[in-house]
């Protein structure tokens, strides 16, 4: 276990350092969301309602939304502004009875440690609220919010369980409407309870939808039924040739430092020879000033070069013809 926070435990002028470590953690069974017809994970982005631009997570501000809807963005500053602390001390407020709180009110449960200067204040703490059959309502300042928590012993532990305000439990809004129980009913049920009593034990309950779950994914495991999925994709959906994009990493750092770059193919090379000329050709003309819409560039400069690139493939062409013409004449 690591701790997940150091303070002290005072009440009166007795301080005792601790540490908290979470108590509880979910074994739930969880499910990704993937594309049913090859296995891959859904992506969510982050997309303004207002544009339907995706909005980058620096531009992103909390908002309040009041009742009729409207919104109230809050940036940095003001949530600066906002009270907050960093305490490291757990005060005891008062020490009240065990049944005087609403098991409802619990929310989280952490198990307090002593630090070794701490072991008999600890010792002491936790014999007192045994003895008196009580609970240590206590505040404590957790993630720069104060809440609200009991202390109670677990064993020989002390836990430390985080309540709810008041106003987050709420109240039924609704009745029911019982009419009249007979005597010789509520017997029975009586008869029922009694006979159903006993202490209770939580090993003796069993998560069937985890095991079934697990089951069912280890079958599906041995009889081939897996989608292997790459890890690494592009936010189109492509796959990542990772090769590739390291080859091409390395032939832009070999150009960089001026080393030679890998040879190119006959194809490539008649290509560029293609381009070089062209661009001879374009060298020769008188070239007009360039307006400053990127837009009008963009469309004259091909075609002001295919006259150029055309000239350049016929003398390719040209040079191809001799050269086999030289080499028949040479055979015969």
């Amino acid at each position: 276990m690591r701790a997940i926070w150091k303070g002290a435990v005072s009440f009166g002028l007795v301080s005792v350092p601790v540490k908290l470590y979470a108590a509880t953690e979910s074994h739930d069974v969880s499910f990704r969301q993937v594309h049913a017809k090859d296995g891959g994970r859904i992506k969510y982005q982050r997309v303004c309602s207002i544009d339907g631009e995706e909005v980058a997570y620096s531009d992103i501000a909390k908002g309040y939304e009041t009742e009729d809807g409207e919104m109230v963005i809050l940036d940095e500053d003001d949530l600066a502004e906002l009270p907050s602390t960093s305490s490291r001390e757990i005060a005891v407020e008062k020490f009240v009875p065990s049944d005087q709180i609403d098991p409802m009110l619990f929310e989280k449960s952490y198990y307090l440690e002593p630090e070794k200067s701490g072991a008999k204040p600890y010792a002491l703490l936790r014999q007192a609220l045994l003895e008196a059959d009580r609970m240590a309502v206590v505040t404590v300042a957790l993630r720069q919010r104060t809440t609200v928590a009991v202390l109670r012993v677990r064993d020989d532990v002390i836990v430390l369980q985080t309540m709810m305000w008041p106003d987050e439990v709420r109240e039924p809004d609704f009745s029911v409407e019982t009419g009249e129980v007979k005597a010789a009913e509520v017997k029975m049920a009586r008869m029922l309870v009694e006979t159903l009593a006993g202490d209770f034990d939580p090993a003796e309950f069993e998560d069937d939808y985890a095991e079934a779950v697990e089951a069912l994914v280890k079958t599906k495991i041995e009889g081939g039924e897996v989608k292997r999925t790459p890890t690494s994709t592009k936010s189109s959906g492509e796959v990542v040739d990772l090769l590739a994009a390291l080859q091409r990493s390395v032939d832009a750092a070999k150009t960089a430092r001026g080393e030679a770059a890998p040879r190119a193919s006959d194809e490539d090379q008649a290509d560029a020879d293609a381009d070089s000329d062209s661009d001879s050709a374009d060298d020769g003309a008188e070239e007009k000033p360039a307006k400053k819409s990127s837009s009008s560039s963009a469309k004259k400069t091909p075609a002001k070069k295919a006259p150029a690139k055309k000239a350049a493939a016929k003398k390719t062409a040209a040079k191809k013809s001799t050269t086999k013409k030289a080499a028949a004449k040479k055979a015969s």
